[in-house]
């Protein structure tokens, strides 16, 4: 990928084809902490709605080496929202305009009206029919109970979508952060000289015995009947306002799955108008966790 491609890109991502997305790839496991390039194709995964979202936005949290600015990226409106294809902005070529003279209207572009009319008529009933807008609890309930069948497991992941990508916000920075803890992604360590090492070790030990010489501390006896303050209460937050539905999905696509039921019946609570979307989850989890014993 040269330069002009590489900068045309970054320009407009919604242009990446598999070719670019191949040649992305290939940048990035020739120099793994360009940073640039892992933005790139993350975004690239994001249009395309790819279940290798997930992952790639873990290893890029892994080369990164500041998480609040990889967070702000991913949750900023240029990288959310998709861009709108030119084809979208055309006029729908399926929808044609039929010319008519005043001279001369005949019974052919009536015809071909009452055609249209009679196509956009079903459409409509279709929209409007009020089986879609039936809840379909029913889906979850029969399930088939066969630990075996493939399309139970198909059904559960449509149903609970763990192989869509997440989507966080700018309150989601505890979810993304929890995220990132579960997936156990650390930063790669890069390989050391022992000897080097040892040579580093040796010298640090050194100056700090220097330092405490020339510092010569003394050492006060520690004042009794002086209470200790709890720094950390003041930053201490109850579970209940720190849970999010994106932090439910985490737990589900952790596999998770006890404290995924804690989190959704802690959002019943928290959003009751809710209620009937988050008790579908819970049952769909527990039907997960016994096709899975």
């Amino acid at each position: 990928m040269n330069t002009e491609t590489y900068t045309y890109l970054l320009d407009k991502p919604q242009n990446i084809e598999d070719q670019h997305m191949e040649e992305l790839e290939g940048v990035i496991a020739a120099y793994p902490y360009f940073q640039s390039a892992r933005a790139l194709q993350l975004k690239a995964l994001k249009n395309r709605n790819s279940y290798r979202y997930n992952d790639a936005l873990r290893k890029t949290a892994a080369y990164t080496t500041d998480r609040d600015i990889l967070f702000e990226y991913i949750t900023s409106e240029e990288f959310v929202q998709n861009a709108i294809s030119e084809k979208i902005k055309q006029h729908d070529p399926s929808v044609n305009e039929i010319e008519v003279t005043s001279e001369d209207v005949t019974e052919q572009v009536s015809l071909e009206i009452e055609k249209q009319l009679k196509a956009e008529m079903k459409k409509a009933e279709a929209i409007l029919n009020p089986d879609l807008f039936e809840r379909k609890l029913a889906s979850v309930e029969n399930l088939v109970e066969d630990p075996g069948a493939p399309a139970v497991e198909k059904s559960l992941d449509v149903s609970l979508d763990r192989d869509k990508p997440l989507e966080f916000e700018k309150e989601d920075s505890h979810s993304f952060g929890e995220w990132l803890k579960l997936t156990k992604a650390v930063p790669v360590k890069r390989e050391e000289d022992p000897g080097k090492k040892e040579q580093n070790k040796k010298a640090r030990k050194f100056e700090l015995i220097e330092k405490f010489i020339q510092d010569n501390p003394k050492i006060e006896p520690e004042r009794r009947g002086e209470k200790k303050k709890n720094l950390a209460k003041a930053f201490t937050q109850t579970p209940e306002t720190l849970m999010t539905e994106t932090l439910a999905r985490v737990y589900v696509q952790q596999k998770n799955y006890k404290k995924a039921l804690q989190a959704y019946n802690i959002l019943i609570l928290k959003y009751p108008e809710k209620s009937g979307f988050f008790a579908d989850q819970i049952r769909a989890i527990k039907k997960l966790i016994n096709t899975e014993e």
